[in-house]
């Protein structure tokens, strides 16, 4: 579950991000792509709070950091590479180190705001 949803939230986050800095209408643009292969509950339940900075909704960057390393150890065991499971876990070792542990996992386009 966690390498699943690890890279269907960095999409989120850069097409979010994609969209503020074009200057589009984040929420048009969430209600369009919503409706074809984008979709996903993490589109449904974090794209619009993601656009309002809105990072308190449960699951961790803590947890899922935890979760990912579990993974990894299994992974190994196959001789299994995560590879983009692998870069997108330094994107939140990135928020850790900004002092963003308890930030809900969507806060990965925090990462992207410069």
């Amino acid at each position: 579950n966690q390498i699943c949803i690890a890279g269907v939230l960095q999409g989120l986050a850069e097409g979010v991000h994609f969209a503020q800095s074009a200057s589009l209408d984040v929420e048009k643009v969430v209600e369009v792509i919503s409706q074809g292969a984008a979709q996903s509950w993490q589109m449904e339940n974090r794209a619009l709070t993601m656009n309002q900075d809105k990072f308190d909704f449960g699951f961790a960057v803590d947890l899922m950091r935890k979760d990912l390393s579990i993974a990894f150890r299994e992974s190994e065991k196959y001789g299994i590479d995560l590879e983009i499971t692998k870069i997108i876990d330094t994107f939140y070792e990135d928020l850790q180190k900004q002092g963003h542990n308890s930030l809900d996992t969507s806060s990965l386009i925090k990462r992207l705001i410069k």
